[in-house]
């Protein structure tokens, strides 16, 4: 992220057309053309044809048509600097991207030893069957952070108070008012909240908690901690029996499904 930051501040002095121009600056298609075209100037003469030509060459998706992303490039304003300063920056632009490549295979390489570790744990199991979990790191984080220590969290209620997504009490004279609470393991709390958010997209029943919680809360923050809070009871029960998620025996699964039916 903080690569990614540097080379859009460059950009911005340089090539402010290409700010924008794809969904991320660390992506393939986006190293390719800041590659090749580093600045506003190196890009000055290209056409549609010579554009559509690189894309495909390079295994561009086409979300977006030529046209489209040419017309971003005319219309966006130039550098405004000399010569001699955009052939500085491009090369600090080249820095950047050569930069981000090489953090990226460093992180493609560790995000393999996390998935060949995890395959060779016992606990694998418990996590790698949870909804968008998989047999990732998201799954590794999980295991991680909770541990295969049973003692550490005695009941459902001490993971969920680590992980900072038990609603926590606070009164003040005849002002009282529930939220979560913030003293927490910030870690754990993340791996829990990065797994509740996106287990709404591949769990009926975690969307609904969800909804219902957004509904009451209008809070997008607020809902998912309360759809972590109820994964926290599923997951702390796996944990301890050592078993696999399976909706067939997830009750409140079954009976939404039922109530679908």
């Amino acid at each position: 992220m903080a690569l990614c930051n540097q080379l859009t501040a460059q950009l911005e002095r340089c090539f402010p057309g290409a700010v924008g121009l794809f969904a991320r600056l660390d992506s393939k298609v986006a190293i390719a053309f800041l590659g090749r075209y580093p600045t506003s100037a190196a890009a000055a003469g290209l056409d549609a044809a010579t554009l559509g030509a690189f894309l495909r060459r390079i295994g561009y998706s086409g979300r977006r048509p030529v046209a489209e992303l040419l017309a971003r490039l005319t219309v966006a304003p130039t550098s405004g600097i000399s010569p001699l300063e955009q052939a500085g920056r491009a090369v600090c632009v080249a820095s950047l991207l050569d930069a981000i490549q090489v953090l990226a295979s460093r992180e493609r390489e560790l995000e393999a030893e996390i998935v060949e570790r995890l395959e060779g744990h016992a606990d694998r199991q418990v996590f790698v069957h949870l909804p968008k979990a998989g047999h990732g790191v998201r799954a590794a984080r999980l295991l991680a952070e909770i541990g295969d220590v049973r003692a550490r969290f005695p009941d459902e209620e001490a993971l969920a108070a680590l992980g900072g997504v038990a609603p926590v009490t606070r009164a003040s004279g005849k002002t009282r008012t529930v939220g979560f609470g913030w003293a927490c393991d910030k870690q754990l709390r993340d791996a829990l909240i990065n797994f509740a958010d996106d287990s709404r997209h591949a769990s009926p029943w975690a969307a609904k908690v969800y909804a219902d919680a957004l509904a009451r809360t209008r809070r997008h923050p607020h809902a998912v901690r309360i759809l972590a809070r109820a994964w926290v009871r599923v997951i702390w029960r796996l944990w301890q029996d050592g078993t696999a998620y399976d909706p067939a025996n997830h009750r409140g699964a079954v009976r939404l499904q039922a109530t679908q039916a």
